[in-house]
């Protein structure tokens, strides 16, 4: 299929994990691809695996100055978005009593202050009909020790998917948000977990998973071009979840 043709497509956070699969699933369907994040040799060696006509910008999720920098970077470059990613996020788990201002600022500026001021700088250069689609994540669903930060700020991201759903909508704009279970990416070695502790915490989640596994950043790349096609014109304000059953069963 090749349902991007002729589209242009952001990623935020497209160099690795999900976002990357994300980016390269656009590409292998038609799509020109816009990846951001902060690391340039991730950020180089993407483009190399998405092509030459796929555009690489260094930007930070969790800064405000960046938002708009990414917005005028675009502006330059008269690209015009018909699809966007809000991948870009941060985890980190540590229990309640050891929670402080730091983590809960660096999570919350990530995983929500950023989209939301990435997704205002946009708005100018969306295209009539132009799907946004947020990474949730099934944390804002289930009680799991040890994740309260980073789960609130996904209940926030799924909040204003909807509220901002219901605004933009005037504009042809959809907002929806995809919330993944428990899937093999590199974030799980950026928990500040050490070795023992993540493979048991692996341990412990996989035996909770219905399936039986971890999901793959490919498997939520295609739910990300589900919600971002033209036959998803009617979903609207809608979370998908995609979690091998975890939050369900």
């Amino acid at each position: 299929m090749n349902r991007f043709t002729d589209k242009t497509v952001l990623v935020t956070g497209g160099s690795s994990g999900i976002g990357l699969a994300t980016a390269r699933a656009f590409a292998a369907e038609g799509a020109r691809v816009v990846i951001t994040g902060r690391d340039a040799v991730a950020l180089e060696q993407a483009r190399a695996a998405l092509g030459d006509n796929a555009i690489t910008l260094r930007s930070d999720a969790g800064r405000l100055a960046d938002a708009k920098a990414l917005a005028a970077s675009l502006a330059e470059r008269d690209v015009r978005l018909d699809a966007v990613f809000l991948n870009a996020g941060a985890a980190r788990f540590a229990a309640f009593p050891d929670v402080d201002d730091a983590l809960w600022n660096q999570i919350f500026d990530t995983n929500v202050k950023g989209p939301y001021f990435q997704l205002q700088a946009l708005l100018p250069r969306l295209n009539p009909g132009a799907a946004i689609v947020i990474n949730g994540s099934i944390n804002a669903r289930i009680g799991m020790p040890n994740t309260s930060v980073y789960a609130a700020s996904k209940a926030a991201v799924i909040s204003l998917a909807r509220t901002l759903s219901a605004e933009l909508l005037p504009r042809g704009v959809r907002v929806n948000v995809v919330s993944p279970g428990p899937v093999t990416t590199p974030i799980y070695g950026k928990l500040g977990l050490d070795a023992a502790e993540l493979q048991a915490t692996a341990a412990q989640i996989q035996s909770q998973i219905p399936l039986g596994r971890f999901g793959t950043a490919e498997e939520i790349a295609a739910t990300v071009l589900h919600l971002s096609a033209p036959e998803s014109a009617f979903i609207v304000g809608t979370e998908i979840i995609a979690d091998g059953g975890m939050s369900q069963l």
